[in-house]
């Protein structure tokens, strides 16, 4: 059996003191491959060289709604590094995590929208897919999405579990991605979303070293843990933990371009 996590951050500090010795452990634990997803300009610098080590990891790069600078000035200039730091490898299979957060920020809306519609631009120019985070802000990412257009399409990462957001998502041709969350026992509309989403749509991911899934909901996650979202969807869609694990490696295969 072989797992694909389509979203970690090994690249985060709390990895830095036993990183090199666990990912051998996550390689060698059937986890066949994962995403490092960058955040920020240096977060995706670091997912970079990660990955040039291990040829097993896949970075991406981007500028997250709570990386963003308060200037516009700034953000223009962060926006062309991003873009070079892309460039300048031929490692990156996405542009992301982008998107909106209105949860941790409310006072700069239009600067979010900004660093979205702008990265989405830049995705389609270098011919990769997108990675959006979402969070209390629906509508307006919905809407940013239908404004512009994205060639590639890609992945609402750690999706929200909010049935008109899925349903749109899906409609726009995006894969839905899920995380530890749906695994929570206070996750009451878990189920609904995750028969909501067809199987070729769909994907498993940890988030780490956020997001972990019940039993182990407060400790720090790592790739290794995608088997217990991977089996609530199993439980749920009456499928295999095998028949999740390969429909999910196959998807996350495909929308990578690996």
């Amino acid at each position: 059996m072989k797992f694909f996590d389509s979203h970690a951050h090994l690249n985060d500090e709390k990895f830095d003191e036993d990183r090199e010795e666990l990912i051998e452990k996550i390689h060698n634990d059937e986890i066949e491959k994962f995403i490092t997803a960058g955040y920020s300009i240096e977060s995706s610098k670091k997912a970079i060289e990660l990955c040039k080590k291990y040829k097993f990891m896949y970075p991406i790069c981007g500028i997250s709604p709570n990386d963003i600078p308060q200037t516009e000035d700034q953000l223009w200039k962060d926006l062309a590094e991003i873009e070079q730091i892309i460039k300048t490898n031929n490692l990156t299979v996405a542009v992301g995590e982008i998107g909106l957060d209105y949860y941790w920020n409310k006072e700069n809306k239009d600067l979010q929208k900004l660093a979205f519609s702008e990265q989405i631009k830049m995705s389609n120019k270098l011919g990769l897919p997108i990675v959006i985070h979402t969070r209390e802000a629906v509508m307006d990412t919905i809407e940013i999405l239908k404004q512009n257009e994205v060639i590639k399409k890609g992945i609402f990462h750690c999706c929200p579990l909010n049935r008109e957001l899925v349903k749109e998502a899906l409609k726009l041709g995006f894969y839905i991605s899920f995380a530890g969350p749906v695994t929570f026992k206070n996750s009451k509309n878990a189920d609904e979303i995750i028969n909501l989403v067809p199987n070729d749509k769909m994907l498993i991911e940890t988030d780490s070293p956020y997001l972990s899934p019940e039993p182990l909901r407060g400790r720090r996650n790592d790739p290794r843990n995608v088997k217990l979202t991977a089996q609530k969807i199993a439980d749920v869609k009456g499928l295999t933990l095998e028949e999740v694990a390969n429909i999910t490696y196959e998807n996350a295969m495909r929308i990578f371009e690996i």
